[in-house]
């Protein structure tokens, strides 16, 4: 019997692949902290992984001929867009980064990298006694 790993990894691979590319954007807001202008980005996790997760359901794009082109891969997993963060309170510079804010977030965002990272290494143990009988 094959072991279909999509049902026995569940969302894990999805849900790092994005919290990998959110601590991305997360460290571009810190490092552009003292940037005239720049504005602060993030995504809704949330959303993006249960875009990525119906994506994957369907299973992806499909093409009905063969020049159509394949599509290519979405910025985020599952087509989530980035946008703009509100600044809790505006600077003078132009600039929407609060530093507070986005440590918070990066501190989180770790957190949770670490959470489902940890959650996906036991289904990987989990699969390999399996394997091996015990």
């Amino acid at each position: 019997m094959a072991i279909n790993f999509q049902q026995a990894l569940g969302t894990f691979e999805s849900a790092l692949r994005l919290r990998s590319q959110r601590a991305e954007v997360l460290s571009a807001n810190l490092a552009n902290a003292d940037t005239p202008n720049y504005k602060a980005r993030d995504f809704d996790f949330h959303a993006a992984l249960q875009s990525a997760q119906q994506q994957q359901a369907s299973g992806g794009l499909h093409t009905t001929q063969s020049r159509h082109l394949d599509g290519g891969l979405p910025a985020l997993p599952g087509g989530a867009s980035l946008s703009y963060r509100t600044p809790a309170q505006p600077s003078v510079d132009g600039n929407t980064v609060d530093e507070h804010i986005e440590h918070a977030e990066f501190m989180q965002n770790s957190l949770e990298f670490q959470t489902a990272f940890t959650l996906l290494n036991s289904r990987f143990k989990g699969l390999m006694s399996a394997i091996r009988g015990e």
